[in-house]
């Protein structure tokens, strides 16, 4: 009988030790590549992009809270923000009706004088509570498409008579868009449109270093 030496061993741990070191890179290798597909492969939500609106939110990722109006000095932007808050909400979240209105009375006035007035201007502008739960069950979203802001014509008029009465700073501005309402009805997608007209009265500086919400004309009805 023969008996390996000590070569043969040492040559036949040699061969053991390729062949693992050749199957551990074979595994990592099919790891890598079944990594690189799974992340090839992910489907990216597409994003809304509405004219005016800015919505890019993911449908996948349900929205749970509104994210505040960020602080700005500019009138015009912060109208902006006000007008597109003020008709962006969607019943297919659990965003509540209740949640909207504290988001625009965040930036109200910070005397609090106001804030009953513009409540109630809020009311007037989102759906009644009992239609909010009735527009839930056609998935109900809305929006705004911003087409224009001008001074009205009688603002000046309207200062001169208010006199000391009102905050240096204080603006108004019209807003001219179109409203936009889409759902589900019947199981097919539905979408309507509609023109819309209002102003929004707002205080900056140098009363304020940030806009505040005064109240708003009611919808349609602008100061001319």
């Amino acid at each position: 009988m023969l008996y390996p030496t000590s070569d043969d061993v040492r040559r036949r741990r040699l061969i053991v030790a390729g062949v693992a070191l050749v199957l551990l890179l074979l595994a990592v290798t099919a790891y890598a590549v079944l990594v690189h597909r799974a992340h090839s492969s992910k489907v990216v939500a597409p994003k809304h992009e509405d004219a005016g609106l800015g919505d890019t939110r993911n449908p996948s990722l349900p929205v749970t809270e509104l994210a505040d109006l960020r602080p700005t000095s500019d009138p015009e932007t912060f109208i902006r923000k006000v007008a597109t808050a003020l008709f962006e909400w969607d019943t297919t979240t659990i965003v509540s009706r209740t949640d909207h209105i504290e988001q625009l009375v965040a930036v109200a006035d910070p005397t609090g004088e106001s804030t009953p007035g513009l409540v109630s201007d809020l009311d007037n502008y989102l759906p009644t509570q009992d239609a909010w739960v009735e527009l839930a069950k056609y998935e109900t979203r809305q929006w705004l498409t911003v087409e224009s802001m001008s001074t009205p014509s009688k603002w000046a008029e309207a200062q001169a008579q208010a006199g000391d009465e009102l905050l240096p700073g204080t603006t108004a501005l019209t807003i001219h868009g179109t409203r936009h309402r889409s759902g589900i009805w019947e199981g097919e997608p539905v979408a309507s449109q509609h023109d819309v007209a209002f102003t929004v009265f707002i205080v900056c500086g140098p009363a304020y270093p940030e806009c505040h919400l005064l109240r708003l004309s009611m919808l349609d009805k602008p100061l001319e």
